[in-house]
């Protein structure tokens, strides 16, 4: 028997309460929340600058939409505002359970597909099979090639990072439970410490997610407190945005290689993660490990999801050598949603269990 209730529509409710409508996605597993509507104007002349205005005075959305009881605490979002670059399509702020990203790769393969769908770039011509969306990242401009047909994209996206780079390689870092550790960090939109889970005594493949994350938020906490984070471009993107723990399989193979990343508030990043591929290529390219255009398969040891970078060419960013970094996956749409926020309710602004 069919129901008569609506398909898809806002319960009765008061209209000066606030309302949001999202379009989900998922890139290799990983969620993403696309806001379409209710989220105020976020003022500034750059992109940055909006980035700062949205944690000064927006928060309260980021939490409504990410937290509990309408997401969790692995919940991504993205806000999509105008740029101030000329070539830009569309800008975009990342949200996460802490705060805002500089840089997201999972979120950027999502958004060429909306993009391309949503009518945010110039329809393809009917013959086409690829477009390009320029998406302004708080870390710059990052161009996404959307596979399509007959004006609509397919599953099929990748994109052109930032310049990349190596911060600094075989550091001997004091984690406690494990003494000195040899760890690298490196730069792919936003900073990751990197280092082998068999260096924490930890098997990747095998390892519960509980323990993978334990392990890597204290290598995380022991970089920040014992290593300086610069960016040559700016202050706003000199953090250290996460931990990526491998399988310490960084010499060229055929054979993927696994990884898991835990970022911000020890949120689990399902996917291989674009950006931390990004920038463990430019790690393997700097230390000779691997060619330009030499293809490497990264897998998730949360989901098994795969993405494949590559180093398409060599740049500069300040004074560090760095590298243009290609990657690609796969996007899928998974549906969409409206919130409601009712003054009455106590958790209106959401909540994480800690």
């Amino acid at each position: 028997m069919e129901s008569a209730l609506p398909v898809c529509g806002l319960p009765p409710h008061d209209p000066r309460t606030p309302a949001l409508s999202v379009v989900d996605m998922h890139t290799g597993g990983e969620p993403l929340r696309i806001v379409l509507t209710g989220c105020p104007e976020v003022v500034g002349p750059t992109l940055l600058a909006k980035r700062r205005y949205m944690r000064q005075h927006l928060d309260h959305v980021r939490r409504r939409l990410m937290f509990e009881p309408r997401g969790h605490r692995d919940m991504y979002g993205a806000v999509l505002v105008p740029s101030e670059l000329p070539d830009a399509h569309l800008g975009v702020l990342f949200l996460h359970n802490e705060g805002y990203s500089s840089m997201c790769g999972h979120a950027v393969l999502a958004l060429g597909r909306f993009a391309l769908d949503f009518g945010l770039v110039p329809a393809p011509e009917a013959e086409a099979r690829e477009t390009r969306v320029n998406i302004h990242c708080p870390c710059g401009l990052v161009a996404a090639f959307v596979e399509c047909e007959g004006g609509r994209s397919r599953g099929p996206v990748r994109f052109h990072s930032v310049p990349a780079f190596a911060l600094a390689t075989d550091l001997l870092v004091d984690v406690p439970g494990h003494g000195k550790v040899a760890v690298d960090v490196a730069y792919g939109g936003a900073f990751y410490a990197f280092v082998s889970a068999e260096k924490l005594g930890l098997d990747i493949y095998s390892a519960k997610t509980r323990d993978l994350v334990d392990a890597a938020s204290t290598v995380t906490e022991a970089v920040k407190a014992q290593v300086k984070i610069n960016h040559p471009d700016s202050e706003d993107l000199a953090f250290l945005y996460g931990t990526i723990l491998t399988d310490g399989k960084d010499s060229f193979s055929e054979e993927p290689t696994t990884n898991i990343c835990v970022f911000a508030d020890e949120q689990v990043d399902r996917s291989p993660t674009g950006s931390g591929v990004t920038a463990r290529i430019a790690l393997q390219y700097h230390k000779g490990l691997l060619e330009l255009n030499q293809t490497r398969a990264f897998k998730s040891s949360a989901t098994g999801s795969v993405f494949t970078g590559k180093a398409v060419r060599e740049a500069k960013c300040g004074d560090f050598k760095a590298v243009i970094v290609e990657v690609s996956g796969q996007a899928h749409y998974t549906g969409t949603a409206n919130f409601i926020v009712e003054e009455d309710d106590q958790l209106r602004d959401g909540f994480l269990l800690k």
